[in-house]
């Protein structure tokens, strides 16, 4: 039997291992800038009718995971999932790491440490930014796929904040005892999750 790993080390992907988002450029290239920022302005009006209308319904109160919901399904929904090759690979050109926190992960995978990237961002294109990353596991916002086809829907929730550090601890708890760990997150978003891990690391 292998001996599970002894120390963890995290890393949030967005405004941490990389500089700025990936999500909006996604849709970006998925669904080009007029369409995007219709559907930006679409969502931001549905959000402030249903908040006129029922304020205390719980689904407004994470305003930045109503309005994403909401996004995905108007740019993604009915997409096959080939379509999103060529944003995929743009993104992949896009994105520009942030050198010294790669430099870190690195340095823990050659310590033997078990590397997790915990993201926001969506399972449609994460896999393929992190190609060049050492082996590692992956918690980020999934997105339903039916028959090749793309629903927009996030079935287990947007994975960021609270829900982000739910999923993280059923992955600690699942894999670990580990007898130190680390997390590196940028503030406030990642601090459910860095409160999980014994030396946090703000990224600026």
């Amino acid at each position: 039997m292998n001996e599970k790993p002894h120390k963890l080390a995290v890393f949030d992907f967005d405004h941490t291992l990389i500089e700025g988002d990936s999500l909006w450029p996604f849709l970006i290239y998925t669904a080009g800038w007029p369409r995007a920022a219709l559907a930006v302005l679409e969502a931001a009006l549905f959000l402030a009718v249903c908040f006129i209308k029922n304020r205390r319904d719980p689904a407004l109160a994470d305003r930045r995971s109503f309005l994403k919901a909401r996004l995905l399904r108007r740019l993604l929904r009915g997409r096959k999932t080939e379509e999103l090759r060529p944003a995929i690979e743009k993104l992949y050109a896009w994105q520009k790491w942030n050198a010294p926190v790669r430099e870190a992960l690195f340095d823990h995978h050659a310590k033997g440490h078990q590397i997790v990237i915990a993201s926001g961002g969506l399972d449609l294109y994460l896999p393929e930014l992190i190609r060049d990353l050492p082996p590692r596991a992956l918690i980020c916002t999934r997105i339903e796929v039916r028959d090749g086809d793309v629903t927009g829907l996030m079935p287990s929730g947007n994975c960021v904040r609270a829900r982000k550090a739910e999923i993280l601890a059923r992955y600690i708890e699942k894999n670990g005892p580990f007898a130190e760990s680390w997390g590196y997150g940028n503030f406030p978003h990642d601090l459910p999750m860095l409160d999980l891990l014994d030396h946090r690391i703000i990224v600026s």
